[in-house]
C-alpha cells in the first residue's frame, strides 16, 4: 500500500541500502508475564543473582547497542522515504522542498474536513502523504 502510493508521486530513493531491522519483537520486562504488578516495558534486570542480566542461555534477551539499526536506513518506510507530521495546511508547506526525502502522514487528530483540504493542497504540491485513504469518504452521503 505505502509503496504503490509513494511510487505513483514520482519520488526517489534516500539511498539504495536495503533496510535491515535486527529484530521486530519488542523487548519486554523480565517477569512481566508472571505478574500482574510487573509492567511490560523494558527495565534493565539488575539483581545480583539475575538471570537476565548474567545472560543465561534460555532467558529472555536484554537490550543492547548491537540491535541498533543503520543511521542511513533508520525511521524510513517503504519506498525509502521519512514520515513527516501534518497537523495543519501550512504544515505541507515545509514539505514542499523536501518532498524527494519526506512522506507526510496526516496526524489522527486532523478532522475529516480538513484531510480532504490538505490532500488537495499535498496533490497541487506533489507530496506523497502516507495515510491518504484514511477517513476520507469516497462518495458523498446523501
Amino acid at each position: 500500500y505505502y509503496f504503490r502510493l509513494l511510487a505513483t508521486m514520482g519520488s526517489y530513493k534516500l539511498n539504495d541500502k536495503k533496510k535491515v531491522v535486527k529484530r521486530l519483537k519488542a523487548f519486554k520486562r523480565h517477569h512481566s508475564d508472571r505478574y500482574m504488578r510487573v509492567g511490560e516495558s523494558w527495565r534493565k534486570p539488575r539483581g545480583i543473582d539475575s538471570c537476565v542480566r548474567r545472560r543465561f542461555r534460555g532467558t529472555v534477551r536484554m537490550v543492547n547497542i548491537g540491535y541498533k539499526n543503520n543511521n542511513a536506513t533508520r525511521h524510513q518506510i517503504k519506498g525509502g522515504l521519512r514520515k513527516f507530521l501534518i497537523n495543519n495546511l501550512s504544515d505541507i508547506e515545509i514539505l514542499l522542498m523536501n518532498n524527494q526525502t519526506h512522506a507526510g502522514e496526516i496526524a489522527s487528530t486532523v478532522s475529516a474536513k480538513l484531510r480532504v483540504d490538505i490532500l488537495n493542497r499535498a496533490r497541487e504540491l506533489g507530496v506523497s502523504i502516507t495515510n491518504a485513504h484514511g477517513r476520507v469518504r469516497k462518495t458523498p452521503v446523501e
